[in-house]
């Protein structure tokens, strides 16, 4: 766990769950698993904040708890669960795309609130949906249940493990803290649910000012509360299915690229011939990036996406960018050459990529300091002297991707740090904006003149509104 992940999983917790959960979160990330009395001594938080700080954690999937021999239940935050908050966004772009507005708010809702039963996600949902319908339109229930099923099929929404039954006769204690379990065959099973109903709207001000007084209304929702049918059933998004779409999206698109002029004469729908599909097969096949791999002959051979050299190639390619924008094209060109051969010496470099001595020797070091290619020593002799030693440069793929990593964590806590800066800064004319906005939205809806609503615009000067305009940009950025 590097400085830079622990200081952006610390700026995504107190950005989405305040500062008392950044506290417990960081420290459990620092530390390891520790017992509930431990956290609440090191970390200086009473008991009671600690345990809701942790349990808004373990909602969130951010926290693990295990039980051991002795009893004691100790607890471990997922680093690398809270790093996959970043993604969000592109979870719910993704469910938006496959399944609609639908399916973008039933994966956002179960984000935002990490564990929810199918009835409240659906209800939740289709309010939303109504929200944003004209005037006597209505989501269906039904709708948004179908939205779901579908997801679930996928399998990019999956149960939660729950606390299996026990039969009321075990004389014995309880455990100290609940065992789930979940077996693979429930994990995508949706109950059969009967929900019958519409999306409601929220109640306007001008209707509640106009109806009953809230004391004197009849409290149906408390009263007549009726059990919920899949109560203990609880939904979380599969994020593991997300990164697998992702992949599999990145290796087609690779491929796409590769061979675009070939695919785009290729008959709209899956009309093609037998002939035409081999000679499509072979091309893939015989390919040097090796994403497709045929393994015998018999019955025309068998086909195969090879993952680990698709996702290696993809890596190399993204190396092979970074070095090209960082350090320019020559650059690029030793870095794949030494990738190419796999060792050289610089000599080597210098007669195979036809680079002047002194230049190959300068962009050869840039390229060291930068981690993207590294030196190994073959000496001749046990004593390692220079003169009888062999240096070659080599290109570690995993080791060089994990640096580019770490520097992409480095790069969004900083982002993160600059925009709360800007914010910060700017804190005073955002709220005379907010407050501006305000004041012309509720001009509007009791009629207002254009003259009035001008006068309000005016209470933002125009250097004011030059520098909101900066300001919001710089936050998108």
């Amino acid at each position: 766990m590097t400085q830079a992940e622990i200081k952006l999983c610390s700026l995504l917790l107190q950005e989405h769950f305040g500062e008392i959960v950044e506290k417990i979160g960081v420290h459990l990330i620092r530390t390891g698993s520790q017992p509930l009395r431990v956290i609440a001594h090191d970390t200086g938080t009473s008991l009671d904040q600690v345990k809701k700080a942790l349990c808004v954690l373990i909602q969130h999937n951010l926290v693990i708890y295990q039980v051991h021999k002795r009893g004691v239940v100790e607890y471990e935050a997922q680093c690398s669960r809270v790093l996959r908050m970043l993604r969000y966004p592109r979870y719910i772009y993704t469910a938006k795309t496959l399944y609609s507005d639908t399916g973008e708010l039933i994966v956002e809702e179960l984000l935002l609130n990490g564990k929810m039963t199918m009835s409240a996600v659906v209800k939740k949902v289709a309010d939303r949906l109504t929200e944003t319908m004209e005037d006597g339109k209505t989501m269906d229930y039904a709708e948004v249940s179908n939205t779901f099923v579908r997801l679930a099929d996928t399998h990019f929404v999956q149960r939660c493990p729950w606390v299996p039954a026990t039969e009321n006769s075990d004389p014995g204690p309880p455990p100290p803290a609940p065992i789930l379990v979940i077996s693979e065959k429930d994990m995508y099973l949706v109950p059969k649910l009967s929900l019958i109903g519409k999306g409601k709207r929220r109640r306007s001000s001008d209707e509640d000012a106009a109806g009953e007084p809230k004391a004197k209304r009849p409290k149906y929702s408390t009263d007549n509360k009726e059990p919920v049918p899949d109560d203990g059933i609880y939904w979380q998004a599969n994020l593991d299915r997300f990164h697998q779409h992702f992949r599999d999206q990145a290796i087609v698109s690779a491929v796409a690229n590769r061979m675009d002029q070939i695919f785009r004469s290729l008959p709209v729908g899956y009309n093609i011939s037998k002939q035409v599909l081999d000679q499509y097969l072979t091309l893939l096949a015989d390919d040097p990036l090796e994403f497709v791999g045929k393994s015998g002959d018999s019955g025309g051979g068998m086909y195969v996406i090879n993952l680990h050299k698709a996702l290696g190639s993809l890596a190399t390619a993204t190396l092979e960018s970074v070095v090209q924008e960082r350090f320019g094209s020559r650059c690029a060109r030793i870095f794949r050459l030494v990738l190419q051969k796999k060792h050289l010496e610089q000599k080597q470099v210098e007669d195979f990529a036809m680079i002047p001595a002194k230049e190959a020797k300068d962009m050869l070091y840039k390229m060291l300091s930068g981690n993207f290619i590294s030196l190994q020593e073959i000496p001749k002799t046990p004593d390692h002297a220079p003169s009888r030693t062999f240096y070659l440069y080599t290109v570690n793929i995993l080791s060089a991707a994990r640096m580019l990593l770490h520097r992409c964590y480095k790069s969004i806590a900083n982002l993160i740090e600059r925009r709360q800066f800007e914010t910060k800064e700017n804190k005073r004319l955002l709220e005379k904006s907010q407050r501006v906005e305000a004041i012309i939205a509720s001009m509007q809806a009791t009629g207002a003149e254009e003259v009035q609503l001008q006068e309000i615009e005016e209470m933002i000067t125009a250097p004011e509104r030059q520098q909101l305009e900066t300001l919001k940009r710089n936050v998108n950025k």
